[in-house]
């Protein structure tokens, strides 16, 4: 695990990260309620906001990402799934993250994509490294 250190300024230097979302997760409705806000804003709130990954863990590739809105600090689910899909993009505390593969996962699912954040045969495997920018942008 390592932190990142931020540039002078505040702002992360490392490379940014586009990943094309989109958003139908299971739990988009719950953290809207959460949020207090509907899940078209949720939406806008996610992608409004560049990311930063602070450090990996729970998974190969998985890169726990902060910088986002206070509205979309949500709690973990009460009861983790068994089975969250490869490409889930979720909301847990600060973070936002996405599946490198299928899990047990506790995060608020949101949606999903096609990016491949975790593939041994690149180099480097992991595409969310530390001080690594990202940008969410949603698809349809």
């Amino acid at each position: 695990v390592r932190a990142v250190r931020p540039a002078p300024g505040g702002e992360a230097a490392g490379p940014l990260v586009r990943v094309p979302v989109v958003y139908d997760g299971e739990d988009l409705d719950e953290v809207a309620d959460l949020a207090g806000v509907g899940p078209r804003e949720v939406v806008a709130l996610h992608t409004g906001a560049e990311w930063t990954v602070a450090f990996g863990g729970f998974a190969p590739g998985f890169g726990y990402l902060t910088g986002g809105p206070t509205e979309l600090i949500v709690p973990r689910r009460t009861e983790s799934r068994t089975r969250v899909p490869a490409g889930a993009v979720g909301l847990a505390g600060e973070y936002s993250g996405v599946y490198p593969r299928s899990s047990p996962g506790g995060w608020q699912l949101i949606g999903r994509t096609e990016l491949s954040v975790w593939d041994p045969e690149r180099e480097p495997p992991a595409l969310l490294r530390p001080g690594v920018r990202v940008r969410f942008e949603e698809v349809r």
